[in-house]
């Protein structure tokens, strides 16, 4: 739910000769849609001038521009889901864990381009396809989370739905309207009704 971090190779750019990896290609395609570029950035020339490498590095991995779009979009999923996912299950009570995932991926500064890239590219199979696998996870495990604090499952996946509706309207106003969003002095009154509301018995 976090964006991932813009990595430029540094063995790319300390040396041309520098192996690069397929997962530092996809990083940099990630890079380039989440500066504003969108899918049209995943371009293999200004790619391999970002990585300081050749085209030949490029065919080593990728059979084609759709190859590297799917891993991008594999390390996407990986890195701002199943990552966060693992860091915040360290925390055994499940409503701590609730709290601290919704404070880490709606607090000030949190918002994505890169996933609002991706949701505004939802017409291309392959983003899509990742959308809604990133969407079923994340919805799943919130519902889960409900689960374990005792409610039943329909009740659960319906306030997992509001707590995910909740995150993806603060990422959309984040980007597109910061200024109506709390300040950062104020969000951690705003965050908690929040969670007050998700948890409040029905």
């Amino acid at each position: 739910m976090v964006m991932v971090q813009r990595q430029q190779t540094e063995q790319g750019r300390r040396s041309g000769k520098a192996r690069l990896s397929a997962r530092d290609w996809a990083d940099a395609a990630l890079a380039a849609i989440g500066e504003g570029g969108g899918l049209a950035a995943v371009a293999v020339e200004p790619l391999a001038a970002r990585l300081g490498a050749t085209k030949g590095s490029f065919y080593w991995h990728f059979g084609n521009r759709e190859a590297l779009i799917e891993a991008a979009l594999a390390r996407w999923v990986e890195a701002n889901t199943d990552e966060i996912i693992a860091a915040v299950e360290t925390e055994p009570d499940p409503e701590k864990r609730l709290r601290r995932l919704f404070t880490a991926v709606t607090k000030p500064a949190a918002t994505d381009p890169l996933e609002l890239s991706l949701l505004a590219s939802t017409d291309h199979p392959q983003v899509a396809a990742a959308l809604r696998q990133v969407t079923e996870r994340r919805i799943g495990y919130l519902a889960g989370l409900f689960g374990e604090l005792g409610f039943a499952e329909a009740e659960a996946r319906r306030r997992a739905l509001m707590a995910y509706s909740f995150y993806l309207g603060h990422t959309q106003l984040g980007h597109a309207a910061p200024s109506v969003l709390p300040s950062p002095e104020d969000f951690p009154a705003y965050l908690e009704a929040t969670m007050d509301a998700l948890l409040r018995p029905a």
